[in-house]
C-alpha cells in the first residue's frame, strides 16, 4: 500500500507546467512525484514514428529542467507502464494516488490505460484522471458535447505550483531521475530532424505569440495554399499534440488578441473555428476507438484494394509514398511532407483523397504511412480524418480533389512543384501541373518523371459508381443515421 501523501503525476501527451490541472492539484496535497514512461512496445506500432519521439525527447528535457527548479525534477523510466508503477512503488518507498489527464490515443494507449486502472485498482492506489481539452469521456449523447465543451473552455488557467515538495525517502536520499532515451537508444529508424520551433513549451510559447501578434494576419486566405501555409498558419499543431501548450489558453490568447485588434478579428475568428473542430474530431475516436481500424460504415472494409495482397495496389502505395505517382501536386506535397514533417490541411486532404479515390488504396493501408509522417500526428484526428477523406463515413459530403485543379488554384505559378519536383525544374509557369500535355520528347527528362500513374476521370467515375452503392445501402438500413445521431455536429445551420 502507498504512502498517504505522495502523489505521482503521470505525465503524457500534456508536457508543460502551465494549464497542468492535474499538476497543480497534487501540489496542492502533498509531495509530486513527477513521472514520465518511455514505452518501448509504443513506439513499435505501425503510427509511430521517431520524428514524434524526438519532439518528446526535446520536450522532456525542458520539462525536466521547469520541474527541477519548481524543487521536484521529472522521472523518467522505461518499460510496459504496469511494472514501472510495480517498480516505482518500490523505489519511492510506496505512493497513494496518480494524477494523470486522461488521454485519447492509440488502440496502444487505449489499452495501457485500462490496464494501469486495473493495478491501480486491485494495489489500493486511487487514480485521478481529468479531462483534457474539450474531450468528454463517456459522453452519453453528442447532444451535450458543445455545451460540456463551452463550460470547460470558460474555467481559468491553471498557473504552475510556485514550489513543489521533493520525495524524500526514509534513508535521506532522493529518487533518480533516470536518464532520457534517445531516438538511437530506442532503436527507432532515423528520421527527418526536429526543428527548434517544434518541442518544447518554451517554443510552444514563443509560435503563439508570433502567431496572435503577427503571423495570424490574412490567416483565412493562406491557409490552404502550401506556400502562404507555412507561414501562415498558426504551426501549433504540434505543440497541441504533445501538450507543450494547452488548448484552453490557446483559445483565450486568441479571443484577446482579437479584442486588441479588431483588424485582425476576422482571421482569429476563422483560426478559433479550426481549434473548435479539433474538438470536435477527436472526441470521435474517444466516443468509437475502433475508427483506428474499422469503418465507420462496415460495407467499406472490403472496397477498396489492399497493398498486402494485391500487387497492383503495393506498386501504387510506393508510388504514392516516394512522389512517383506522375501527378506534380501530389508527388511535391508527399515529397514536401516527407522532408518536414508537415503540410497545410487542405493538401493533406487531397493526398488522402487521391490515394483513396484515384489510387483506389484501403484508408487503413495509407493511415499509417501519414501518420508517421505528421510531425503533429494526433490519433485523435487522423483517423475520423482519413476516414472522411476517403468517403467511409457515411454521413459525410464526399470530396475527391481534382489534383491539376489544386496546383493551379494553390500554386498557380507552379513554384512549389519546381522546388519539390526538381525533374520539372525546365517547365516555367502554370504548364508544370500537367507536363504530360507537353511533347513527347519531355518524358525522360530529366531524371525520367514519371507519365499519370492513372487516368484521374476514370478513376473518380469508378470511384462515385462504388461508394454511392455502400453509402446508399447504409441510408436504407440505418446505419448512417446511427452514426450522424453518434458523432454528427449538432451546430446549428447557417441562415
Amino acid at each position: 500500500m502507498g504512502t498517504v501523501d505522495l502523489h505521482v503525476v503521470w505525465f503524457k501527451r500534456d508536457l508543460r507546467v502551465r494549464d497542468h490541472e492535474p499538476l497543480t492539484r497534487a501540489a496542492e496535497r502533498g509531495p509530486v512525484l513527477p513521472l514520465y514512461i518511455v514505452e518501448p512496445d509504443l513506439w513499435r506500432q505501425p503510427d509511430s514514428a521517431a520524428q514524434h519521439y524526438a519532439v518528446i525527447e526535446q520536450s522532456l528535457t525542458e520539462l525536466r529542467a521547469t520541474l527541477s527548479k519548481l524543487g521536484s525534477p521529472l522521472i523518467v523510466r522505461t518499460g510496459e507502464a504496469v511494472t514501472v508503477f510495480q517498480q516505482l512503488m518500490r523505489e519511492s518507498e510506496g505512493f497513494a494516488h496518480i494524477w494523470a489527464h486522461e488521454e485519447t490515443g492509440n488502440n496502444f494507449t487505449y489499452r495501457r490505460d485500462r490496464a494501469v486502472l486495473r493495478w491501480a485498482r486491485a494495489s489500493g492506489v486511487a487514480v485521478t484522471e481529468i479531462p483534457h481539452d474539450f474531450v468528454v469521456r463517456r459522453l452519453t449523447s453528442r447532444d451535450d458535447w458543445s455545451a460540456i465543451a463551452r463550460e470547460r473552455m470558460a474555467q481559468p488557467i491553471f498557473v504552475p505550483p510556485a514550489k513543489l515538495n521533493p520525495v524524500a525517502l526514509r534513508n535521506g536520499s532522493t529518487l533518480e531521475p533516470g536518464p532520457i532515451p534517445t531516438v538511437a537508444e530506442l532503436h527507432l529508424s532515423p528520421s527527418r530532424s526536429v526543428a527548434p520551433n517544434e518541442a518544447g513549451e518554451m517554443a510552444g510559447r514563443q509560435t503563439m505569440k508570433s502567431f496572435l501578434e503577427t503571423r495570424c494576419v490574412g490567416y483565412e486566405r493562406n491557409l490552404s495554399s502550401p506556400i502562404t501555409a507555412w507561414d501562415g498558419c498558426s504551426r501549433l499543431s504540434t505543440h497541441l499534440t504533445y501538450g507543450t501548450v494547452s488548448l484552453r489558453e490557446v483559445i483565450g490568447r486568441t479571443r484577446r488578441a482579437a479584442g486588441l485588434n479588431p483588424s485582425y478579428r476576422f482571421s482569429l475568428k476563422a483560426f478559433e473555428e479550426r481549434l473548435h473542430w479539433r474538438s470536435h474530431f477527436v472526441q470521435k475516436l474517444e466516443d468509437q476507438p475502433s475508427l483506428e481500424t474499422d469503418s465507420y460504415v462496415s460495407g467499406f472494409d472490403e472496397l477498396r484494394l489492399d497493398p498486402a495482397s494485391n500487387a497492383l495496389a503495393a506498386d501504387r502505395l510506393e508510388a504514392w509514398m516516394k512522389g512517383k505517382t506522375g501527378f506534380p501536386m501530389i508527388d511535391a506535397c508527399i515529397r514536401s511532407l516527407n522532408e518536414t514533417g508537415w503540410i497545410n490541411f487542405r493538401m493533406r486532404a487531397m493526398l488522402m483523397s487521391f490515394a483513396s479515390y484515384d489510387l483506389w488504396l484501403d484508408w487503413r493501408a495509407t493511415a499509417p504511412y501519414l501518420a508517421r509522417s505528421f510531425v503533429d500526428y494526433e490519433p485523435g484526428i487522423h483517423y475520423p480524418q482519413v476516414q472522411m477523406q476517403s468517403g467511409t463515413t457515411g454521413i459525410n459530403t464526399i470530396r475527391i480533389y481534382d489534383p491539376v485543379k489544386q496546383g493551379l488554384d494553390h500554386d498557380p505559378n507552379g513554384d512549389f512543384v519546381r522546388r519539390w519536383v526538381p525533374e520539372l525544374g525546365g517547365i516555367d509557369g502554370a504548364a508544370v501541373h500537367q507536363p504530360w500535355l507537353l511533347a513527347d520528347t519531355f518524358w525522360g527528362v530529366p531524371n525520367g518523371y514519371p507519365p499519370p500513374i492513372v487516368n484521374h476521370a476514370d478513376a473518380v467515375a469508378h470511384a462515385w459508381s462504388s461508394v454511392d452503392q455502400i453509402r446508399l445501402r447504409a441510408r436504407k438500413s440505418g446505419e448512417s443515421a446511427a452514426i450522424h445521431e453518434q458523432h454528427g455536429s449538432r451546430r446549428p445551420k447557417k441562415r
